[in-house]
């Protein structure tokens, strides 16, 4: 069994609320700002595990007396 999406309109004014189905046009709204959101989520979680790859690598080579890359160098350097 499929569930109806629905949305809740409250008129603050009349005081009255009102549960209204969601228009084909508004799913696929919803859909395509879920993706975007995955989408941003993803590349933000990303680039958080390459900063952490270029502090984990710049320490080691700070540690070992290596010199450091321009990247390494950036993400220390805040």
């Amino acid at each position: 069994m499929t569930e109806k999406m629905t949305k809740l309109i409250v008129d603050l004014n009349a005081g009255t609320t009102e549960e209204v189905e969601l228009t084909a046009e508004e799913i696929t709204q919803i859909e395509a700002n879920r993706l975007a959101y995955q989408e941003a989520e993803e590349s933000r979680v990303a680039a958080e595990e390459v900063k952490s790859a270029l502090k984990a690598s710049a320490k080691a080579k700070l540690i070992s007396g290596e010199p450091l890359t321009a990247e390494e160098a950036d993400v220390l350097v805040i």
